[in-house]
């Protein structure tokens, strides 16, 4: 089992420390003691808390496609030139970058504001985990 500190499950959810410790004592996240005495949290159901909670817009495109990593957000920023642009879309808690054609992001009509869909469809993903700490 995984064990996750309180306040590193608050930092992951984006909550106070105290709304983890209010999760407990209501049943929402259950809790348990590491070798030192502190309170952590099971990795498992904090991932699924994570999930469960997570906030999106939802995508009313009504458009069919068979790439599953969709991220609906807006636009935060266009950096342009003749030629490439770069467009960061923030979608939830997530900030997506990507690089296209300026002459796309013409034709899109994204700037500043607008509402976005990214859409993700990569041959690889690289996963990483943090160092353990003893």
């Amino acid at each position: 089992m995984s064990q996750i500190r309180i306040k590193d499950a608050a930092q992951f959810l984006a909550v106070s420390d105290d709304t983890v410790r209010r999760w407990i004592d209501a049943g929402t996240l259950a809790s348990g003691k590491d070798e030192s005495g502190r309170t952590v949290v099971d990795g498992l159901a904090l991932a699924t808390l994570a999930r469960d909670n997570a906030v999106l817009a939802a995508d009313t495109s009504g458009i069919g496609r068979s790439a599953r990593n969709r991220f609906v957000g807006l636009v935060t920023k266009v950096t342009m030139d003749t030629v490439m642009a770069q467009v960061e879309i923030q979608c939830g808690p997530h900030r997506v970058v990507s690089l296209l054609s300026s002459e796309a992001v013409r034709e899109l009509g994204l700037e500043p504001g607008s509402v976005a869909i990214a859409v993700v469809k990569a041959t690889s993903v690289i996963v990483e985990t943090p160092k353990v700490q003893a």
